[in-house]
């Protein structure tokens, strides 16, 4: 089903239920590794991903279509991925998961599917700011356009270029430190 059924679907109060059960069969597994790739843990993904859809369900009166649906989803996930990831910062003080790593908490992650050079690319990744994190996920993983980025994020796609490339340079000497 194309964006414009699904759009149709829930503009009608009678079949608003069959479109968003339609957008979440289209969208969930896409949405759920971006989101993966954020929070890094399968459970915390699912627990975004369905926060992600709660509140696209309580919008859906204020998407107009002006965008594509999955770049409207993206944003929530986005926005969602981010609070959780600010609550978990906070809700941390010293914790024995820091210690141990990233990459080996990726590891021992029944879900996790990579091998030992993604665990550390995550690791790396984990470590950028928000902003940078972001982009770089959207683009490295997702092979998102600048310009839809820009409109995911709200900012120039010439700051996203920039912040981009910082956040690579920034893994390369990751991963030179860590040889």
């Amino acid at each position: 089903m194309d964006d414009n059924q699904i759009i149709t679907l829930i503009r009608n109060p009678k079949t608003t239920q069959k479109g968003f059960e339609a957008m979440v069969n289209q969208y969930s597994e896409k949405l759920y590794w971006q989101i993966r790739r954020m929070v890094l843990i399968h459970e915390d993904a699912d627990d975004v991903l369905q926060n992600t859809f709660l509140k696209a369900w309580s919008s859906l009166k204020t998407f107009h279509g002006d965008s594509k649906i999955y770049t409207w989803l993206s944003r929530i996930a986005i926005n969602e991925a981010l609070d959780f990831l600010r609550k978990q910062k906070n809700k941390q003080t010293i914790s024995t998961d820091d210690e141990i790593g990233i990459a080996n908490r990726l590891m021992a992650d029944d879900y996790f599917d990579g091998d030992e050079t993604e665990a550390q690319l995550q690791e790396a990744i984990a470590q950028l700011p928000e902003v940078q994190k972001t982009v770089f996920t959207l683009r490295y993983y997702e092979e998102m356009k600048y310009s839809d980025i820009s409109k995911i994020m709200g900012t120039s796609e010439g700051g996203l270029k920039a912040s981009y490339h910082i956040a690579v340079k920034k893994i390369t000497e990751f991963f030179k430190r860590h040889d």
